[in-house]
């Protein structure tokens, strides 16, 4: 069950959460999360991509003053990490190893010792940058410049929607002096800024521009999952039960298309279709990917990333797959009649992760 959720605020790289380690991001919200609870924490996973090295979460662990019987445990599938730390914690559970994880992920970009990024796939493969991944994807679905820019329009629009009614406060755990994402920042012209965007990773018969994908950003968001019998025992209220999840993998020019895969695998194992599915948060790492997905799958509009997503308050690529997670947790608490819910990732090397979870609440 996932019973409690928070991130930071998202900074900019270089912007307002600059000064910070990645440890020093993640700390607040574990001892947010583990309020009261301290001894019955068996492990923290957490998902972490451009550095420092080391084991990010046992730092964050001791930084955030738990016990020191709590482990922690560092791990990197690229954008997915998040999410993967999350899926890794509800098996955890199912098998019995434990009864109560904080998972999630952590990133510090501004901090990161890495000068370039690692490789996604080896030279005889071919290992595109992310931006021209995305523009493969466009090329390979018919996704147009136009297609990406109505969508990026549409999430900038819901992200301003759920900032202005209170949506997003839910989810901030305010972090030093900051509480709102600083993209919000930004232009708020954004259809002048679409039309004069150009294309920044090819020259001919570009698509993709910096107005229709994400930024590079720095932040942490982590959720507590419990067994159910352990929660209601503490007086917690389950809203997220995980049923089933699923990784699959694409060839790497491709990585933004590799959730299709995994959700339409996990859908056909629970014999689901996307009709069955009220809500879908999928990580807006350029809008290409998105609009693919979604044409894919037969993703109506109506129900995918139904608050905007990281095209507006941005990717802070370890702890991305987790905010997906705590997007859903709280929206499904505004909301009726919602009774399955999926959160799915692209990551680098052609990865794609999926996770579903029945509503509670």
């Amino acid at each position: 069950m996932i019973v409690q959720a928070k991130r930071t605020p998202i900074g900019k790289q270089k912007g307002m959460l600059h000064a910070f380690q990645p440890h020093e991001l993640a700390a607040p919200l574990l001892g947010h999360l583990a309020g009261g609870l301290d001894y019955k924490i068996d492990d923290v996973i957490l998902g972490n991509i451009v550095g420092p090295g080391g084991n990010v979460a046992r730092l964050s662990v001791l930084e955030a003053g738990l016990p020191l019987t709590v482990p922690g445990l560092t791990l990197d599938r690229q954008c997915s990490a998040g999410l993967e730390a999350i899926r890794m914690a509800c098996y955890l559970i199912q098998g019995g190893a434990g009864q109560c994880y904080i998972a999630g992920g952590v990133e510090s970009t501004s901090t990161s010792p890495q000068e370039t990024r690692a490789r996604f796939s080896p030279e005889k493969i071919g290992d595109p940058d992310m931006g021209v991944a995305a523009e493969y994807v466009a090329q390979k679905y018919g996704i147009t410049k136009d297609m990406q820019d109505q969508y990026a329009l549409l999430s900038f629009e819901r992200s301003w929607a759920a900032y202005n009614d209170g949506s997003y406060e839910q989810e901030i755990l305010p972090f030093q002096t900051f509480d709102r994402d600083e993209e919000f920042l930004r232009e708020r012209n954004m259809k002048k800024l679409l039309k004069r965007a150009k294309p920044i990773f090819m020259n001919e018969n570009g698509t993709v521009t910096a107005a229709n994908s994400c930024g590079i950003n720095d932040g942490a968001c982590a959720a507590l999952v419990m067994e159910e019998t352990i929660a209601k025992q503490l007086s917690f209220q389950p809203v997220l039960r995980f049923v089933d999840s699923l990784v699959s993998g694409v060839h790497p020019f491709f990585p933004g298309i590799a959730p299709v895969p995994a959700i339409q695998d996990l859908l056909k194992r629970n014999k689901l279709t996307i009709e069955d599915i009220d809500l879908i948060e999928v990580n807006e790492a350029f809008a290409s990917k998105v609009v693919a997905c979604a044409g894919e799958l037969s993703i109506p509009y109506k129900k995918l990333n139904v608050s905007g997503g990281a095209l507006t308050i941005g990717h802070p690529y370890g702890a991305s797959g987790a905010i997906l997670v705590t997007r859903l947790f709280y929206e499904v608490q505004r909301r009726n009649q919602v009774k399955y819910v999926l959160a799915a990732i692209g990551s680098g090397g052609g990865i794609g992760a999926a996770v579903l979870f029945e509503v509670l609440v």
